[in-house]
């Protein structure tokens, strides 16, 4: 049940219904026409219903019937024609006119006592044979190809610095002799003054077979670990296994590459 229908003692105070306030009603300032009043329909309407048809009632009033405009009057060109000689706009790139026949006459009745059977036939007798041009055979058919791009002639065995050194290779050498001279002279200066000392072979050796036995016992303890490293003792002695061999790795392949080292 709604509250309304209860009995209550607010149903007894009388009330006066709410009144609702409208707005203004909208009108469009094209169908007043601003400030002359009336729509534009309107306003145009007054203009056009009067000469739908037949124009403006004084607009060709000013207009003599026997002054009528000609043909091609208002056109630009025909202003200037008559004042001058008439010029094509591309006059300056036609070529000169054909001669006509009492300027050059054309010689007529020249005969040449040229027999050219005979001077073919000499030209050809002593004309030097070409050569065929060098193919090659690759089908069974007598297909033939190019013999100089097919790779079959020794064209680059042949030329006069086949065989020799390039000069880039024989600059890059002198120059990396010259480095290792200035280089040798520069040691040689600070092993005088003992600041640096040389390894000997016997000591490079040593030193080279100590390392190898000093990676073989680290690789068989790091063998010698447990599949699953399941505890932080077991992780941090395999990271310090791997970073042992890597360093040992580095220390071996230095005195391998190098067989000339010097101590400071």
């Amino acid at each position: 049940m709604r509250y309304e229908q209860e009995e209550s003692i607010y149903n007894l105070i009388p009330r006066q219904p709410r009144k609702q306030e409208k707005s203004e009603k909208y009108v469009s300032s094209f169908k007043t026409g601003g400030a002359g009043g009336g729509s534009f329909k309107e306003r145009d309407g007054v203009k056009k219903d009067s000469h739908k048809t037949m124009g403006l009632a004084n607009e060709h009033a000013d207009v003599d019937p026997k002054n009528f405009t000609k043909k091609h009057q208002g056109e630009a060109y025909l202003e200037n024609l008559g004042k001058g000689e008439f010029k094509y706009p591309d006059g300056e790139r036609k070529r000169p006119a054909v001669p006509k026949s009492d300027e050059a006459a054309p010689l007529m009745g020249i005969k040449t006592t040229k027999n050219f059977i005979t001077t073919n036939a000499v030209e050809n007798i002593m004309a030097v044979p070409r050569k065929p041009a060098p193919n090659f055979a690759d089908t069974r058919k007598g297909d033939t190809f190019p013999l100089e791009e097919s790779g079959l002639v020794p064209k680059y065995r042949n030329k006069k610095d086949f065989g020799h050194t390039p000069e880039y290779i024989l600059k890059r050498t002198e120059e990396m002799k010259r480095a290792q001279g200035e280089y040798d002279l520069y040691v040689k200066e600070h092993m005088r003054r003992g600041a640096m000392k040389q390894l000997t072979e016997k000591e490079h050796a040593e030193i080279l077979n100590g390392l190898k036995r000093n990676w073989d016992d680290t690789m068989l303890q790091y063998q010698g670990l447990p599949v699953v490293c399941d505890n932080i003792y077991r992780k941090h002695t395999k990271e310090k296994l791997e970073a042992q061999l890597k360093s040992i790795e580095r220390d071996i392949e230095l005195f391998e590459k190098h067989s000339q080292i010097y101590v400071a």
